[in-house]
Protein backbone atom coordinates (compact mmCIF):
# COMPACT_ATOMS: atom_id res chain seq x y z
CA UNK A 1 0.00 0.00 0.00
CA UNK A 2 2.87 2.39 0.77
CA UNK A 3 4.37 1.72 -2.65
CA UNK A 4 1.09 2.65 -4.34
CA UNK A 5 0.78 5.78 -2.19
CA UNK A 6 4.37 6.73 -3.04
CA UNK A 7 3.70 6.26 -6.75
CA UNK A 8 0.50 8.32 -6.59
CA UNK A 9 2.19 11.12 -4.65
CA UNK A 10 5.20 10.93 -6.97
CA UNK A 11 2.98 11.32 -10.03
CA UNK A 12 0.97 14.14 -8.48
CA UNK A 13 4.04 16.00 -7.28
CA UNK A 14 5.79 15.64 -10.62
CA UNK A 15 8.82 14.04 -8.98
CA UNK A 16 11.16 11.72 -10.83
CA UNK A 17 12.76 8.44 -9.79
CA UNK A 18 15.89 10.25 -8.54
CA UNK A 19 13.84 11.62 -5.62
CA UNK A 20 13.24 8.08 -4.38
CA UNK A 21 16.98 7.64 -3.63
CA UNK A 22 17.39 9.83 -0.57
CA UNK A 23 16.47 13.29 -1.81
CA UNK A 24 13.37 14.71 -0.13
CA UNK A 25 10.26 14.15 -2.26
CA UNK A 26 8.74 17.02 -4.19
CA UNK A 27 5.51 18.76 -3.20
CA UNK A 28 2.58 16.46 -2.65
CA UNK A 29 -1.07 17.21 -3.26
CA UNK A 30 -3.11 17.39 -0.07
CA UNK A 31 -6.67 16.15 -0.01
CA UNK A 32 -8.82 18.21 2.37
CA UNK A 33 -11.10 16.53 4.88
CA UNK A 34 -14.81 17.28 4.38
CA UNK A 35 -15.93 20.47 6.11
CA UNK A 36 -18.81 19.58 8.41
CA UNK A 37 -21.59 22.00 9.33
CA UNK A 38 -22.54 22.49 13.00
CA UNK A 39 -25.53 20.14 12.47
CA UNK A 40 -23.28 17.48 10.94
CA UNK A 41 -20.79 17.78 13.82
CA UNK A 42 -23.10 18.22 16.81
CA UNK A 43 -26.62 16.91 16.21
CA UNK A 44 -27.40 13.51 17.77
CA UNK A 45 -29.41 12.63 14.63
CA UNK A 46 -28.21 11.47 11.23
CA UNK A 47 -28.33 14.46 8.84
CA UNK A 48 -31.12 14.04 6.28
CA UNK A 49 -28.86 13.92 3.17
CA UNK A 50 -26.91 11.00 4.69
CA UNK A 51 -29.89 8.93 5.83
CA UNK A 52 -30.08 6.87 2.61
CA UNK A 53 -26.37 5.93 2.82
CA UNK A 54 -26.83 5.16 6.53
CA UNK A 55 -29.81 2.92 5.81
CA UNK A 56 -27.89 0.97 3.16
CA UNK A 57 -25.01 0.50 5.62
CA UNK A 58 -27.43 -0.72 8.31
CA UNK A 59 -29.14 -3.13 5.89
CA UNK A 60 -25.70 -4.46 4.89
CA UNK A 61 -24.65 -5.03 8.52
CA UNK A 62 -27.97 -6.71 9.46
CA UNK A 63 -27.71 -8.96 6.38
CA UNK A 64 -24.10 -9.93 7.23
CA UNK A 65 -24.87 -10.69 10.89
CA UNK A 66 -28.00 -12.73 10.09
CA UNK A 67 -26.16 -14.68 7.37
CA UNK A 68 -23.32 -15.51 9.81
CA UNK A 69 -25.80 -16.67 12.46
CA UNK A 70 -27.65 -18.86 9.93
CA UNK A 71 -24.32 -20.31 8.79
CA UNK A 72 -23.76 -21.58 12.33
CA UNK A 73 -27.05 -23.52 12.29
CA UNK A 74 -26.53 -25.02 8.83
CA UNK A 75 -28.35 -22.29 6.84
CA UNK A 76 -31.66 -23.11 8.54
CA UNK A 77 -34.02 -20.36 9.65
CA UNK A 78 -33.20 -18.92 13.07
CA UNK A 79 -35.54 -19.13 16.03
CA UNK A 80 -37.23 -15.86 16.99
CA UNK A 81 -35.10 -15.43 20.12
CA UNK A 82 -31.94 -15.93 18.02
CA UNK A 83 -32.73 -13.46 15.26
CA UNK A 84 -33.88 -10.88 17.83
CA UNK A 85 -30.50 -11.23 19.56
CA UNK A 86 -28.65 -10.90 16.22
CA UNK A 87 -30.59 -7.73 15.33
CA UNK A 88 -29.82 -6.24 18.75
CA UNK A 89 -26.13 -7.10 18.32
CA UNK A 90 -26.14 -5.65 14.77
CA UNK A 91 -27.44 -2.29 15.98
CA UNK A 92 -25.27 -2.18 19.11
CA UNK A 93 -21.94 -2.83 17.34
CA UNK A 94 -19.34 -0.05 17.43
CA UNK A 95 -19.86 1.19 13.79
CA UNK A 96 -16.28 2.57 13.87
CA UNK A 97 -15.55 1.54 10.27
CA UNK A 98 -18.01 4.16 8.96
CA UNK A 99 -17.43 7.84 8.39
CA UNK A 100 -18.04 10.75 6.05
CA UNK A 101 -16.12 11.77 2.97
CA UNK A 102 -16.66 14.36 0.27
CA UNK A 103 -17.32 13.06 -3.22
CA UNK A 104 -17.78 15.52 -6.09
CA UNK A 105 -18.57 18.28 -3.60
CA UNK A 106 -21.22 16.18 -1.86
CA UNK A 107 -20.86 14.60 1.58
CA UNK A 108 -21.45 10.84 1.60
CA UNK A 109 -21.30 8.14 4.23
CA UNK A 110 -18.58 5.59 3.55
CA UNK A 111 -17.74 2.14 4.90
CA UNK A 112 -18.55 -1.56 4.42
CA UNK A 113 -21.54 -2.14 2.13
CA UNK A 114 -21.31 1.34 0.60
CA UNK A 115 -19.68 1.25 -2.85
CA UNK A 116 -18.11 4.70 -2.82
CA UNK A 117 -14.52 4.29 -1.66
CA UNK A 118 -12.39 6.88 -3.47
CA UNK A 119 -8.60 6.52 -3.60
CA UNK A 120 -7.93 10.23 -3.01
CA UNK A 121 -10.44 11.23 -0.37
CA UNK A 122 -10.24 11.73 3.37
CA UNK A 123 -12.84 9.99 5.52
CA UNK A 124 -13.83 11.52 8.85
CA UNK A 125 -14.83 8.64 11.12
CA UNK A 126 -15.56 8.33 14.83
CA UNK A 127 -17.11 11.36 16.48
CA UNK A 128 -20.91 11.34 16.24
CA UNK A 129 -21.20 8.85 13.34
CA UNK A 130 -21.13 5.51 15.20
CA UNK A 131 -23.75 6.67 17.72
CA UNK A 132 -25.99 8.03 14.94
CA UNK A 133 -25.80 4.75 13.02
CA UNK A 134 -26.61 2.75 16.15
CA UNK A 135 -29.62 4.95 16.99
CA UNK A 136 -30.91 4.84 13.41
CA UNK A 137 -30.50 1.05 13.32
CA UNK A 138 -32.49 0.61 16.56
CA UNK A 139 -35.12 3.00 15.12
CA UNK A 140 -35.52 0.92 11.95
CA UNK A 141 -35.83 -2.31 13.95
CA UNK A 142 -38.39 -0.66 16.24
CA UNK A 143 -40.45 0.70 13.34
CA UNK A 144 -40.41 -2.36 11.10
CA UNK A 145 -40.30 -5.07 13.76
CA UNK A 146 -37.85 -7.93 14.08
CA UNK A 147 -40.14 -10.54 12.46
CA UNK A 148 -40.72 -8.41 9.33
CA UNK A 149 -37.00 -7.62 9.01
CA UNK A 150 -36.07 -11.29 9.35
CA UNK A 151 -38.73 -12.35 6.82
CA UNK A 152 -37.33 -9.81 4.33
CA UNK A 153 -33.79 -11.09 4.96
CA UNK A 154 -34.93 -14.64 4.20
CA UNK A 155 -36.18 -13.42 0.80
CA UNK A 156 -32.78 -11.86 0.02
CA UNK A 157 -30.63 -8.77 0.50
CA UNK A 158 -32.64 -6.80 -2.10
CA UNK A 159 -35.88 -7.44 -0.17
CA UNK A 160 -34.25 -6.27 3.08
CA UNK A 161 -32.98 -3.05 1.44
CA UNK A 162 -36.45 -2.52 -0.06
CA UNK A 163 -38.12 -2.91 3.34
CA UNK A 164 -35.71 -0.70 5.29
CA UNK A 165 -34.58 1.88 2.77
CA UNK A 166 -36.61 2.07 -0.42
CA UNK A 167 -40.23 1.69 0.61
CA UNK A 168 -42.62 4.64 0.22
CA UNK A 169 -41.33 6.35 3.36
CA UNK A 170 -37.80 4.91 3.24
CA UNK A 171 -34.82 7.30 3.26
CA UNK A 172 -33.79 6.15 -0.25
CA UNK A 173 -37.26 6.44 -1.83
CA UNK A 174 -36.91 8.16 -5.19
CA UNK A 175 -33.09 8.31 -5.13
CA UNK A 176 -31.52 7.15 -8.38
CA UNK A 177 -28.04 6.69 -6.86
CA UNK A 178 -29.17 4.23 -4.17
CA UNK A 179 -28.31 1.18 -6.25
CA UNK A 180 -30.57 -1.07 -8.32
CA UNK A 181 -34.09 -1.77 -7.17
CA UNK A 182 -35.04 -5.38 -6.57
CA UNK A 183 -36.86 -7.17 -9.39
CA UNK A 184 -40.58 -6.47 -9.73
CA UNK A 185 -41.48 -9.93 -8.43
CA UNK A 186 -39.98 -9.06 -5.05
CA UNK A 187 -41.73 -5.69 -4.89
CA UNK A 188 -45.12 -7.32 -5.45
CA UNK A 189 -44.61 -9.65 -2.47
CA UNK A 190 -44.02 -6.79 -0.05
Amino acid sequence: AWLVLGLVLGLLGGTGAQDMCGDPPGPSRSVPAPQLSPEERLSPHMPEPLRCDACLAIAFQIEEQLRKAEGKVGKKALKESDYMEVLERSCSQDWESYGVLELDGEKRLSGPGLPRQQPLSVMVSGGPWPNRLSKLCHGFVGERGEAQIYAAHRRGAAALRQLLCRGDKGPCAGRKDAGPDPPKALQNEL
